[in-house]
C-alpha cells in the first residue's frame, strides 16, 4: 500500500532552467536577476507597491515588526491558535505578544474579543489568515485604525486567498509569506513581505542586508540582519509564481473532493466555514472531531497511520505552550479545535482515489 504523505511539493515550472541559470551563471547567493524579478513580480500579484524578499517566513515577520518600529514594552495582538512563529517574531523584538480566542466556524482571531486586549501599549494586530482563510480584515481594520494601531497581516499559509476581492498581502500596513517546502508555493525556504509604503520598504530593505549603504560600499548605516534570500531560492520562488494559478486550482480541487466524500458526516467532523465574501486558498483542510466521538484526536491520527495515510494536528494554542504558558487565560474555542482538530493531506499531487480513501479510512476509524 502506498503511503499518502501530508505535504508534496510540486515543480511543474521553469524551477531547473531558472536553477542552471544561476549556476552557470554564478550569480547563486542573495544577487542576481531572480531576487529582483521576484518581489518586484510577488508585488504585482498581491496588488501592492512594494515586496521585500528574505531567508524564511518567520524572519518576514520580523522584519515587519521592526519596520513598523515595535520594541520593548510594546504589545501585538494575535490569535491564540497559530504556528509559533507569530508569537516568535515579537519576542524576537523585546515586545508582548496577547492572544485572543477564535471565531468557531472560520478558527480565525474572533474580532469581537481583540477590544478587550488592548491597552495603552498596544502598537499593533497581527491576523493571521489560518490555513489559508483569510481573517475579518474589514473589522480588524476599524478597530485599528479606532485605536491608531497598525495591522500586521501574517499571509505565511494564504498566497493568493481573497477577501471582499482583493488578496491577502494588500490588506493591511505589511504583510509576511512563507515559501516552506509546504506552501502553496514554495522556494525550499524563504520569505516576502508586501506593502505600499514606500518608507517602510525602504527601512525594511535596509534591515535585511546588515544595514549596508545603497550607495556606499561596506558603509552600514544601522545595525541590520543577514535575512537576504539567494538568487537560487529567488528562481525556484519565481518558477513556482508562474505557476500559481494551477497550483491553487489544484488546492481548491482537493478540497471539493473532502467536501464530497464528508458529505453527510456533520454528526462526526466539523470543517473549517468559508465565509460568501471570502475565497480560501486551503492550505490544509482539517476536521474537528465531534465532542461525542470517544476516540481521542490522537488515537484516530495512529490508527490513519496504520492505514498508511500521513495526518498532523492542528496547532497548538500559544497559550498552553511553554514559552508563553499562562494559566490565566481561557480561551474555549482554540483549546477545544486544537484537542480535537486534525490536518489531513492536502497537497496537490493527491488523486481522487486518494482522497475517497482518506475519508473512507476516516469515517471507518471514527466510527468503529
Amino acid at each position: 500500500m502506498k503511503r499518502i504523505n501530508m505535504a508534496e511539493p510540486v515543480f511543474n515550472g521553469r524551477e531547473k532552467q531558472y536553477l542552471n541559470e544561476c549556476i552557470d551563471t554564478g550569480w547563486v547567493s542573495a544577487n542576481g536577476r531572480f531576487v529582483h524579478e521576484f518581489e518586484e513580480k510577488f508585488a504585482d500579484f498581491c496588488g501592492t507597491k512594494y515586496a521585500v524578499s528574505c531567508s524564511n517566513g518567520t524572519v518576514s515577520l520580523h522584519l515587519c515588526l521592526m519596520g513598523l518600529g515595535i520594541g520593548l514594552k510594546d504589545e501585538v495582538i494575535m490569535p491564540a491558535l497559530t504556528y509559533i512563529a507569530t508569537a516568535n517574531s515579537v519576542k524576537y523584538c523585546g515586545a508582548k505578544p496577547v492572544f485572543v480566542d477564535s471565531e468557531p466556524g472560520t478558527f480565525n482571531i474572533d474580532p469581537s474579543k481583540i477590544e478587550e486586549k488592548i491597552t495603552e501599549h498596544t502598537k499593533a494586530i497581527m491576523p493571521v489568515h489560518l490555513y489559508g482563510l483569510s481573517a475579518d480584515m474589514d473589522e480588524i481594520n476599524r478597530i485599528a485604525k479606532k485605536h491608531h494601531l497598525y495591522v500586521i497581516e501574517d499571509a505565511a499559509e494564504a498566497h493568493g486567498a481573497l477577501y471582499k476581492g482583493k488578496k491577502v498581502g494588500s490588506l493591511g500596513e505589511v504583510a509576511s509569506f512563507s515559501f516552506f517546502g509546504n506552501k502553496i508555493i514554495t522556494a525550499g525556504e524563504g520569505g516576502m513581505v508586501t506593502t505600499n509604503s514606500e518608507e517602510l520598504y525602504k527601512k525594511m530593505k535596509l534591515l535585511k542586508g546588515q544595514g549596508v549603504s545603497s550607495k556606499r560600499r561596506y558603509w552600514h548605516e544601522i545595525v541590520g540582519y543577514n535575512y537576504r534570500m539567494t538568487n537560487m531560492q529567488a528562481a525556484v520562488g519565481l518558477a513556482q509564481l508562474e505557476q500559481i494559478d494551477w497550483h491553487i486550482s489544484q488546492r481548491k480541487r482537493v478540497a471539493d473532493l473532502y467536501q464530497k466524500y464528508l458529505k453527510g458526516t456533520e454528526s462526526l467532523f466539523q470543517m473549517q466555514s468559508v465565509p460568501a465574501d471570502c475565497k480560501s486558498v486551503y492550505w490544509m483542510n482539517n476536521v474537528i472531531l465531534s465532542e461525542h466521538i470517544k476516540k481521542s484526536r490522537d488515537t484516530v491520527m495512529e490508527q490513519m497511520e496504520q492505514c498508511s495515510i500521513e495526518m498532523r494536528p492542528v496547532f497548538y494554542p500559544m497559550h498552553i505552550m511553554p514559552p508563553y504558558y499562562d494559566r490565566t487565560l481561557s480561551m474555549p474555542v482554540a483549546e477545544g479545535i486544537a484537542e480535537r482538530g486534525i490536518s489531513l493531506p492536502s497537497h496537490a499531487l493527491l488523486s481522487e482515489e486518494d482522497i475517497a480513501y482518506i475519508c473512507e479510512c476516516l469515517i471507518r476509524i471514527v466510527t468503529k
